[in-house]
């Protein structure tokens, strides 16, 4: 049986280094903003099913960068609404300079217990000696595979082991074979798209995120990518969840956040495989997902958030948080036998990508604060140059490569995994 421990190696990885609009909180509620479970449905799921049996609780959502801009304005001002936050690693980093957070190891210690691997608990403290959030809830990103594809699966490939040629081999027979283009990405206004490029293709051939954005290894990965996207569905551009076009029939492979493919998988589980994502010459790049929980400074109701969270990290929570939004627990918790078939296909997916010999795990973006879209775009420009308007390579990455040294140089972000730790800003070469 599967168990949160194999799902959280990604800690071990990580530690060498979602749309709908917020809602005003009730009298006498404690306010928790996150800037994940976005999606509407999602965020219903938390107030009505995760928070049941937690203090009384507003729970509100907002993009990433409007939650910067919250934390900081209500910083500033001195005046708290916020007493729980939820969100990525990445987002909550930029709280930490500012004092933002409160140190929450009277609730590390109440959870202690609960089987929370020490090497992700040493992730909240951000390199300082005191726990300044508590590990939340993990993901990534995988290949969702049709039966309809295996057919056309490239001689001795194996899928569990898929290389970005094998992948571009297999998109091509199969347009060839039924003049249809099945491979499908979220390249659409709200899909993450940008992930995919920053954590997943550019790391497996250039080992980095940042460092080698215009390396001779980045030219050759997007020569190559521009070939493969002759095979992709046009429609992908359009597509934000994978799971709609899988479940219409239009794609046969698709990548995406396992959260974007949970309905999928549920209403079909014998109609899919989940396999690792596709490894280039440097490895097979993947981004552990981790979603930590704060109390913010001041909060105006800090036993009630310390509450909060002790009900979030329970156990029994944690199951019924992969159940309802495809996050796998952090805490010790044997997913139960009766688990949904396709939630268990993600779980499978995720530890064999977690588990594979050639893994190489890449952090979400670190220390770039609100010029995270900004930074995002820099990867979905040079694609829309590159593969979609067929301008040269090598000039829209010395373009585009002044860019991020623009936002890196404004933020002053160091270098993230799996580019090498460095003095000051990371270097854009």
């Amino acid at each position: 049986m599967l168990t949160s421990r194999r799902m959280a190696i990604a800690a071990g990885f990580l530690a060498f280094s979602a749309l709908g609009a917020a809602q005003p909180a009730r009298a006498q509620e404690l306010v928790f903003l996150s800037t994940q479970l976005r999606p509407i449905e999602e965020a219903q799921k938390v107030r009505d099913i995760l928070l049941k049996g937690a203090p009384k609780t507003s729970f509100i959502v907002d993009e990433p960068s409007a939650f910067a801009v919250r934390m900081q304005a209500e910083h500033d001002a001195g005046k708290h609404t916020i007493s729980v936050v939820g969100a990525l690693h990445g987002e909550l980093q930029p709280l930490v300079p500012l004092g933002a957070l409160d140190a929450v190891d009277d609730v590390a210690e109440a959870v202690k217990a609960r089987g929370i691997p020490a090497k992700l608990m040493e992730l909240g403290k951000f390199g300082g000696q005191n726990q300044l959030y508590i590990p939340w809830m993990q993901a990534t990103y995988v290949l969702v595979v049709k039966k309809e594809a295996m057919p056309f699966l490239p001689a001795g490939a194996d899928i569990n082991a898929l290389t970005y040629d094998q992948l571009a081999q297999w998109a091509k027979a199969i347009a060839d074979k039924t003049g249809q283009r099945r491979l499908g990405f979220p390249a659409g206004p709200k899909g993450l798209f940008a992930r995919f490029l920053q954590g997943y293709l550019y790391p497996s051939y250039t080992a980095s995120s940042v460092t080698e954005f215009r390396s001779p290894e980045a030219e050759k990965m997007w020569t190559d990518f521009k070939a493969l996207w002759a095979s992709v569905n046009p429609n992908s551009t359009s597509y934000d969840f994978m799971q709609d076009p899988l479940q219409a029939g239009e794609v046969w492979i698709a990548w995406d956040h396992i959260s974007r493919f949970k309905d999928a998988l549920q209403a079909s589980p014998g109609d899919y495989q989940v396999v690792p994502p596709p490894a280039g010459p440097k490895g097979r790049a993947y981004m552990p997902v981790i979603v930590g929980l704060g109390i913010v400074k001041g909060a105006p109701d800090r036993a009630g958030a310390a509450a909060v969270i002790a009900h979030l990290e329970k156990p029994e929570t944690q199951i019924i948080t992969a159940a309802e939004t495809g996050f796998f627990p952090v805490v010790e918790a044997k997913l139960p036998a009766d688990l949904s078939p396709g939630i268990k296909l993600l779980a499978e997916g995720v530890a064999k990508t977690q588990t594979a010999k050639d893994a190489l795990a890449v952090l979400l973006p670190v220390g770039i604060g609100d010029k995270g879209g900004e930074f995002n775009k820099v990867f979905t420009d040079s694609f829309q140059r590159i593969v979609l308007r067929g301008e040269p390579v090598r000039a829209t990455l010395d373009a585009e490569a002044a860019v991020m040294r623009d936002i890196i140089a404004a933020t002053k972000a160091p270098c993230w995994a799996p580019d090498k730790p460095s003095n000051g800003p990371c270097p854009v070469n």
